[in-house]
Protein backbone atom coordinates (compact mmCIF):
# COMPACT_ATOMS: atom_id res chain seq x y z
CA UNK A 1 0.00 0.00 0.00
CA UNK A 2 1.23 3.16 -0.76
CA UNK A 3 2.03 5.94 2.24
CA UNK A 4 2.57 9.04 1.28
CA UNK A 5 5.30 10.45 3.45
CA UNK A 6 7.21 13.39 4.02
CA UNK A 7 10.91 12.89 4.95
CA UNK A 8 11.45 16.29 7.26
CA UNK A 9 15.49 17.16 7.30
CA UNK A 10 16.11 15.94 4.10
CA UNK A 11 19.44 15.48 2.31
CA UNK A 12 21.36 15.99 -0.71
CA UNK A 13 24.28 13.91 0.44
CA UNK A 14 24.23 10.38 -0.26
CA UNK A 15 25.40 9.10 2.73
CA UNK A 16 22.88 10.69 5.04
CA UNK A 17 19.64 8.18 6.37
CA UNK A 18 17.18 10.79 4.86
CA UNK A 19 18.70 10.27 1.60
CA UNK A 20 18.99 6.77 1.93
CA UNK A 21 15.41 6.99 3.15
CA UNK A 22 14.09 8.80 0.27
CA UNK A 23 15.30 6.45 -2.12
CA UNK A 24 14.45 3.42 -0.44
CA UNK A 25 10.75 4.51 -0.11
CA UNK A 26 10.60 5.17 -3.76
CA UNK A 27 11.85 2.03 -4.25
CA UNK A 28 8.83 0.53 -2.03
CA UNK A 29 6.51 2.46 -4.11
CA UNK A 30 5.62 5.44 -1.61
CA UNK A 31 4.53 8.90 -2.74
CA UNK A 32 7.66 10.95 -0.96
CA UNK A 33 7.75 14.35 -0.29
CA UNK A 34 10.87 16.19 1.48
CA UNK A 35 12.15 19.09 3.23
CA UNK A 36 15.51 20.24 3.84
CA UNK A 37 17.62 22.92 3.91
CA UNK A 38 18.57 23.09 0.30
CA UNK A 39 16.94 22.34 -2.78
CA UNK A 40 17.32 19.35 -5.00
CA UNK A 41 16.24 16.36 -6.20
CA UNK A 42 16.69 12.88 -4.92
CA UNK A 43 15.58 9.60 -6.58
CA UNK A 44 13.02 11.87 -8.39
CA UNK A 45 12.03 13.53 -5.30
CA UNK A 46 12.15 17.48 -5.20
CA UNK A 47 13.70 18.66 -1.44
CA UNK A 48 11.87 21.88 -1.23
CA UNK A 49 13.71 24.33 1.18
CA UNK A 50 9.99 26.08 2.16
CA UNK A 51 7.04 24.12 3.93
CA UNK A 52 4.85 23.10 0.96
CA UNK A 53 0.91 22.50 1.61
CA UNK A 54 0.33 18.81 1.50
CA UNK A 55 -2.30 16.86 1.57
CA UNK A 56 -3.03 12.93 2.61
CA UNK A 57 0.32 12.75 4.30
CA UNK A 58 0.10 9.31 5.27
CA UNK A 59 3.30 9.52 7.52
CA UNK A 60 6.19 11.85 8.45
CA UNK A 61 9.15 10.40 9.18
CA UNK A 62 12.09 12.83 11.29
CA UNK A 63 15.47 13.23 10.75
CA UNK A 64 15.72 16.33 12.86
CA UNK A 65 17.00 16.59 16.52
CA UNK A 66 14.72 17.21 19.06
CA UNK A 67 16.00 20.94 19.43
CA UNK A 68 15.04 21.91 15.28
CA UNK A 69 11.78 19.92 15.69
CA UNK A 70 10.29 22.73 17.41
CA UNK A 71 10.24 25.06 14.71
CA UNK A 72 8.15 22.20 12.65
CA UNK A 73 5.41 21.46 15.20
CA UNK A 74 2.60 23.50 14.15
CA UNK A 75 3.62 22.41 10.50
CA UNK A 76 3.39 18.74 11.39
CA UNK A 77 0.21 19.37 13.56
CA UNK A 78 -1.49 20.67 10.18
CA UNK A 79 -0.68 18.06 7.87
CA UNK A 80 -2.65 15.55 10.17
CA UNK A 81 -0.42 12.82 9.20
CA UNK A 82 -1.67 9.39 10.51
CA UNK A 83 1.54 8.58 11.98
CA UNK A 84 4.47 10.34 13.01
CA UNK A 85 8.47 8.01 12.98
CA UNK A 86 11.12 9.29 15.26
CA UNK A 87 13.94 7.55 13.46
CA UNK A 88 17.34 7.04 15.78
CA UNK A 89 18.47 10.25 17.68
CA UNK A 90 15.35 12.44 16.86
CA UNK A 91 13.42 10.78 19.87
CA UNK A 92 10.95 14.10 21.55
CA UNK A 93 8.98 13.58 24.45
CA UNK A 94 7.62 16.94 24.19
CA UNK A 95 6.51 16.40 20.64
CA UNK A 96 5.27 13.17 21.43
CA UNK A 97 3.47 14.30 24.38
CA UNK A 98 1.90 17.17 21.34
CA UNK A 99 1.03 14.44 18.42
CA UNK A 100 -0.87 12.27 21.74
CA UNK A 101 -2.94 15.34 22.48
CA UNK A 102 -4.12 15.88 18.72
CA UNK A 103 -4.83 12.14 18.52
CA UNK A 104 -1.63 11.59 15.92
CA UNK A 105 -0.04 7.85 16.31
CA UNK A 106 3.68 8.23 17.02
CA UNK A 107 6.81 5.70 17.11
CA UNK A 108 10.31 5.70 17.53
CA UNK A 109 11.82 3.52 14.96
CA UNK A 110 14.15 3.33 11.98
CA UNK A 111 12.57 4.16 8.63
CA UNK A 112 14.97 2.09 6.83
CA UNK A 113 14.74 -0.94 9.51
CA UNK A 114 10.56 -0.77 8.83
CA UNK A 115 10.97 -0.71 5.14
CA UNK A 116 13.80 -3.19 5.07
CA UNK A 117 11.33 -5.62 7.55
CA UNK A 118 8.22 -4.69 5.60
CA UNK A 119 6.64 -3.35 8.52
CA UNK A 120 6.44 0.24 7.05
Amino acid sequence: MNKKTLVLGASLKPQRYSNIAIKRLVNSNHEVVAFGLRTGVVEGVTIDANLMPHKKIHSVTLYLNPERQKAFYDYILSLDPERVIFNPGTENSEFQNILKQNGIYFEEACTLVLLSTNQY
